[in-house]
C-alpha cells in the first residue's frame, strides 16, 4: 500500500486563514474568553492549539490556558496499532473543571480520535463544556460526533487519505489529499 498525493488542499496562507476564522468563531460563540482553555490532541493538534492560543491572543490580548492530550491509551483501536505503542505525557497543568474546553484536532475522520479524547478530557475533571475544533472534516463518521469549528469541509472517499503537514513537526505547511494505491 502506497500514498500518492492526489492534490493539495491548503497551503500556508489557506492555513493561517482557517486558523484565524476559527479564533474569531470560538470567540464569538463563547461570548469572549472567560472561562476558555485550549487542549491539543498530540501529534498535529498541538501545533494547531498554539496557533489558535495565539490568534485569540492577537485579537482578545488574552493569552489563554494550552493544554496536551495523549490519547493513546484511550483508543479503541490499541490492540491494532502496536505491540508496544508509545506512549506520550498527557500536559494540562490547570484544572479544567467548569472550563469551557476547546479539544483542537488536525482532522476529523471516523470521531474515533474525537471520542477517545473526550474520554481522556473526563478523566481529568468535569468541565463545563467541551467543543471540538478541527482544521479538516473529512466525513465518513462512525460515532454521533461534529465538530463545532471547521477550518474545510472535505468529501473523501475511503480511498483518500487527507495528510495535514505543520512546520512545527513536517517542516512545512500545507494539506494535501492523498490516495491509496495497490
Amino acid at each position: 500500500m502506497k500514498l500518492v498525493e492526489k492534490n493539495q488542499i491548503m497551503d500556508p496562507d489557506g492555513m493561517r486563514r482557517a486558523i484565524t476564522r476559527i479564533a474569531h468563531e470560538i470567540i464569538e460563540k463563547n461570548k469572549g474568553t472567560d472561562g476558555l482553555v485550549l487542549v491539543g490532541v498530540r501529534r498535529r493538534g498541538v501545533p494547531l492549539a498554539v496557533r489558535l492560543q495565539a490568534q485569540i491572543n492577537e485579537i482578545e490580548g488574552v493569552n489563554l490556558p494550552l493544554g496536551i492530550l495523549d490519547i493513546t491509551l484511550y483508543r479503541d483501536d490499541l490492540t491494532t496499532l502496536d505491540h508496544q505503542p508509545v506512549v506520550h505525557r498527557t500536559e494540562v497543568p490547570f484544572s479544567i473543571q467548569g472550563k469551557k474546553v476547546v479539544l483542537v484536532d488536525d482532522v476529523l475522520y471516523t470521531g474515533r480520535t474525537a471520542r477517545a479524547a473526550l474520554d481522556a478530557i473526563i478523566d481529568l475533571g468535569r468541565p463545563q463544556q467541551i467543543q471540538l475544533a478541527v482544521l479538516v472534516d473529512r466525513g465518513h463518521r462512525e460515532l454521533p460526533i461534529r465538530a463545532d469549528y471547521v477550518g474545510k469541509n472535505l468529501p473523501t472517499s475511503s480511498k483518500e487519505v487527507v495528510s495535514v503537514r505543520v512546520m512545527e513537526i513536517d517542516q512545512e505547511d500545507r494539506v494535501v489529499l492523498n490516495e491509496i494505491s495497490d
